[in-house]
């Protein structure tokens, strides 16, 4: 059985997704907003966290 590997994105990759800066996506990592793992001292966010992220906003203003 084989199972997918999430696609992992950079810091500067989510600060162009969202259209924030460096310290707006830390801030949302620090405040368990958008989850994050560190491999070896580099923070890399799952592409789907990004996109629940962005969903969890939707719903609070609908």
């Amino acid at each position: 059985m084989t199972t997918a590997t999430p696609q992992l994105l950079t810091v500067p990759e989510v600060m162009a997704r969202l259209k924030v800066g460096r310290s707006k996506v830390y801030d949302l990592i620090r405040s368990h907003r958008l989850v994050s793992i560190k491999i070896d001292g580099c923070r890399r966010i799952p592409a789907d966290a990004v996109q629940n992220f962005i969903h969890g906003r939707m719903e609070e203003i609908a």
